[in-house]
């Protein structure tokens, strides 16, 4: 979804975009779940985390889809909020990423486990950057960076332009 994807148009409702908002956090994680499942690609405690807001704003979506559409402003704000919270997680996985710091999560911290228990569901290393696309200098946690903030912005852009219109 691009910031122009959601700009007030004069047919576009607080209820459609609030679907489109939706419609923006279930191709994140489908894109997230595809990754995990059919290229067998293992995500790292962050990822789990960063999916986290992709889940709220569907649910915020979907609920400003079918309430009145002041109510879907306000959930929209909601939206825009929770996705400037995805890109402080995203802000901070690509910091441990870089080796700007260390992760705050302690299990993205300790050593593989050796001969002992091994974790219920298997981990990757939070400072070590997963490619989505061969060839391409941008790791996962930068393209969700990204993503999240163009969400965001499509979000405030809607919002300003169509300030004073309930429909």
């Amino acid at each position: 979804m691009s910031a122009a994807g959601l700009r007030a148009r004069p047919g576009l409702s607080p209820r459609q975009a609030a679907l489109a908002v939706a419609g923006a956090g279930a191709f994140a994680l489908a894109i997230a779940y595809f990754a995990e499942y059919a290229l067998h690609m293992v995500p790292c405690p962050l990822c789990y985390i960063e999916r986290w807001p992709y889940r709220i704003i569907i649910v915020l979506g979907l609920a400003g889809a079918v309430l009145p559409p002041r109510a879907a402003r306000v959930l929209l704000g909601l939206a825009a909020l929770v996705m400037l919270g995805d890109v402080a997680i995203a802000f901070v996985h690509v910091g441990a990423e870089q080796h700007w710091w260390k992760s705050p999560l302690p299990e993205c911290n300790v050593a593989p486990p050796g001969f002992g228990a091994m974790p219920l569901r298997p981990s990757a290393s939070c400072d070590s950057p997963v490619y989505l696309i061969p060839g391409l200098p941008i790791s996962f946690a930068t393209m969700d960076l990204i993503y999240a903030l163009t969400v965001a912005s499509a979000i405030a852009s809607y919002l300003k332009a169509s300030r004073g219109r309930t429909r």
